[in-house]
């Protein structure tokens, strides 16, 4: 099956097609990041133009994970129905459109809902393109995921990029997020011409409208529930471990944010060809030994450039964990987009809980306590890379990279 829930259809395509379908999923990669970031960096804007407080900000931003975990599992019957391009198509549009919603709402009781909405088109758009990304990986016979979640976190830093020039000019984030919106769409709609077309055999049974993930997934799941834990505490938290435990000044703690999130997207797009040479298993379990030593580093750190050193180790050795547990679920059994979406559901409620957890553990005790438990669930990454060795669905069997983790793990 392929991995939008489309038909067994696996007749080889010319090479010169799926070059053109890596690069066309790769731009929709590139804009569904460039959404986030411009909508992060006006945040700011959107909380003084509804007048709401910090507390009532933690609340709103909730949604959009909210919204995403409950539209997920609806991405494979939509991709049936439709086809895979048509579906990509219209769920990217739907998610770069929404970015306009949040500034758009006048308080708390529109933006709650508003961001309800962007988090379910979120959601199910990153559901289709993973599972295209899954299905070109496969057509290709080589790994391609690492590097189509590098130029997500490329678009993402892009984005940023933008709105904070938009920010810094005094732009009204309306009209900034409305033309970010629109170019951003027809962005989306030209890369969706040449993705792949996939549509589902006229005899197969659609999934269910909203099933839970199988158990296969749940297992790929919890690592990366692991690998967006460590992610999350390295972007949200980086900076206030340097100012609050070490004593830094404001620039060069914003710095070691900035440091992790772009070796982040330098190790996903160098990713590829680490995977490739040895395969998925190894490649998280030396990961995992990466990050649990930049957690140490961290941990032990009296200075800052110990605990900036830290964070890249952990950066670059989450990086590839998350595209190989999309990769993974998109070939673990016969319902792949269901796999996807629940691996993506699970990730996002990681993503939800790490910044208040380790907030929450701080509280208690102290950040250096709650980067221990970074560093513990880093070191679940060895523990458990093994469950990501799950045979390619390729018709030729020629990627023997994702396929040799059988024997070597």
């Amino acid at each position: 099956m392929t991995g939008n829930g489309a038909s067994q259809d696996v007749t080889p395509l010319p090479h010169a097609e799926l070059r053109r379908a890596r690069r066309s999923v790769a731009l929709v990669f590139l804009a569904h990041g460039a959404v986030t970031g411009n909508f992060a960096t006006r945040i700011p804007w959107i909380q003084d133009h509804t007048g709401i407080s910090p507390g009532q900000l933690g609340l709103a931003l909730a949604f959009p994970a909210i919204g995403a975990s409950l539209a997920m599992p609806l991405a494979g019957r939509i991709s049936h129905r439709f086809g895979a391009r048509t579906a990509l198509r219209g769920l990217l549009a739907l998610w770069t459109l929404s970015l306009v919603l949040p500034a758009l709402s006048p308080d708390v009781y529109a933006l709650c809902p508003a961001l309800l909405l962007y988090g379910a088109a979120s959601g199910m758009s990153d559901v289709a393109m993973n599972a295209l990304g899954v299905e070109t990986e496969d057509r290709l016979g080589k790994p391609i995921m690492s590097g189509l979640h590098g130029m997500w976190s490329a678009g993402a830093l892009l984005g940023s990029a933008a709105g904070t020039v938009a920010a810094h000019s005094g732009w009204d984030a309306r009209l900034h997020l409305a033309g970010a919106a629109l170019v951003l769409t027809l962005l989306g709609a030209l890369a969706c011409r040449g993705v792949l077309d996939l549509r589902s055999a006229p005899e197969e049974h659609p999934p269910p409208r909203f099933a839970l993930p199988p158990r296969s997934a749940l297992l790929i799941g919890a690592i990366g529930f692991c690998a967006v834990f460590a992610e999350g505490a390295g972007l949200d938290w980086s900076a206030v471990y340097l100012r609050d435990a070490l004593g830094t000044d404001a620039g060069l703690a914003a710095a070691s944010t900035t440091a992790f999130a772009c070796t982040m997207a330098a190790a996903r797009l160098a990713g590829d060809r680490v995977v490739a040479r040895f395969g998925a298993v190894r490649t998280v379990r030396a990961g995992g030994v990466l990050a649990a030593t930049g957690g140490l580093l961290i941990i032990a750190a009296r200075h800052p450039a110990m605990a900036m050193g830290g964070f890249g180790l952990m950066g670059l050795g989450i990086a590839v964990v998350v595209p190989l547990a999309f990769a993974a679920a998109g070939r673990s059994g016969p319902a792949p987009s269901q796999a996807i979406a629940g691996v993506a559901t699970i990730t996002y409620t990681s993503g939800l809980i790490a910044p208040s957890a380790i907030g929450g553990i701080a509280q208690a005790t102290s950040l250096t306590v709650s980067f221990a438990l970074v560093t513990a669930l880093a070191c679940g990454l060895v523990v458990g890379a093994r469950v990501l060795a799950v045979p390619s669905r390729t018709a030729s069997g020629t990627a023997a990279a994702l396929t040799g983790d059988l024997e070597r793990s």
